[in-house]
């Protein structure tokens, strides 16, 4: 299962340890020890980018996030050329470069990525919506 950064929120709430921002099916999903939970490379690279263009919804540092990931447990997934290539074949439901390359590792892969973004649950595949705690 990999956990998608929306605005973010979601791999930034679990590595800064900050699981009450989470919902409760979220959290659920995340501790259960049947899941492995990872990370992708194209997270923290969206958390670096939009921080160093000081957007107020990206404060965590990336260095902080992956280095609080991989103490929670995560192991990172990187992203590699087939991943990349897989982007071409999405349907065009989003532009967002980052999200795009979420989707595509999610099938290549075969692993589930876990988001609260509506407008990337909608890509076929193994996406799953969760509610953001705020929408309940």
């Amino acid at each position: 299962m990999v956990i998608e950064t929306v605005a973010g929120y979601s791999s930034s709430t679990v590595g800064s340890g900050d699981p009450e921002r989470l919902s409760t099916q979220a959290r659920q999903l995340i501790n259960n020890p049947d899941n492995e939970l990872l990370f992708s490379a194209a997270s923290l690279w969206e958390v670096a980018i939009k921080r160093g263009l000081n957007r107020p919804d990206f404060k965590v540092d990336a260095r902080l996030l992956r280095r609080g990931l991989l103490d929670n447990g995560y192991s990172e997934l990187p992203i590699v050329s087939d991943h990349v290539v897989a982007t071409e074949s999405l349907p065009p439901i989003h532009k967002d470069p980052f999200d795009r390359v979420l989707v595509a590792q999610a099938t290549v892969e075969g692993i589930t990525l876990l988001t609260t973004d509506s407008v990337v649950s909608q890509y076929p595949g193994p996406i799953r919506a969760v509610k953001d705690k705020k929408d309940k």
